[in-house]
């Protein structure tokens, strides 16, 4: 048969581009796994189901209204469902059955490949309301801690439009000020993290749930 029999095949399901490219780079280490495919819509999504059969899928809860629609058709193709709910959500309003395990957007790559793996072996996985489900993930949570500290609120809202995907045009626009003012206001986080590019941000920040949090927490405090 084909070299990915015996491999745990994954399917990365999200409207997100920048957290889809940071799952897949954090799934990819593992030797036993494959990533067969990645989509953006539930179309593209079901479509990936029947072609690719994948064990795992990981699906953003976004990509959907209809919770029923995503687990209905991950049951149809015999995979095991991994929803991504958005930060600030409840876990516990995705227990439902048909979900085998729940994490957040700020989920650390330690946490997630823990995930994947107990759910690849029939356990269920559910990331808490305010901390990982394993209790992994401390030591980043201090880093992302200090980063925070470092960060001004606008530097953090920056970021949280960032990591939604937005460009530099539509965050100058959402605050205000020119294209040119956030280009400089980047430079300032990039040094402050020690990242080089935004999706080196991005992935920082996902994989760092204090900043994350903090992040996703001053775009909701004002608009703009």
């Amino acid at each position: 048969m084909s070299p990915t029999d015996g491999m745990l095949k994954l399917l990365l399901a999200d409207n997100q581009a920048i957290f889809r490219a940071g799952a897949a780079k954090v799934l990819a280490v593992e030797d036993e796994w494959r990533i067969v495919a990645q989509t953006q819509d539930f179309e593209q999504t079901v479509m990936a189901m029947d072609k690719f059969r994948p064990n795992v899928i990981i699906c953003a809860a976004a990509l959907h209204a209809q919770m029923s629609d995503l687990t209905s058709a991950a049951s149809k193709f015999g995979a095991r469902l991994v929803i991504v709910a958005e930060n600030g959500e409840t876990s516990s309003r995705y227990a439902v059955p048909g979900v085998h395990g729940v994490v957040f957007r700020s989920i650390t790559g330690q946490a997630l490949t823990e995930c994947v793996r107990k759910v690849s072996k029939g356990q269920n996985w559910m990331q808490g309301d305010s901390t990982g489900a394993s209790g992994d993930g401390a030591e980043d949570d201090q880093v992302g801690a200090r980063v925070r500290d470092r960060l001004t609120p606008k530097e953090l809202k920056i970021v949280a439009l960032i990591v939604q995907g937005f460009k530099n045009k539509e965050i100058a626009t959402q605050l205000g000020t020119t294209e040119q003012v956030i280009k400089n206001y980047l430079r300032n986080v990039y040094d402050k993290i020690g990242v080089s590019d935004r999706l080196e941000l991005a992935l920082f920040t996902i994989h760092h749930r204090m900043l994350a949090e903090a992040a996703a927490a001053s775009t909701a405090a004002t608009p703009g």
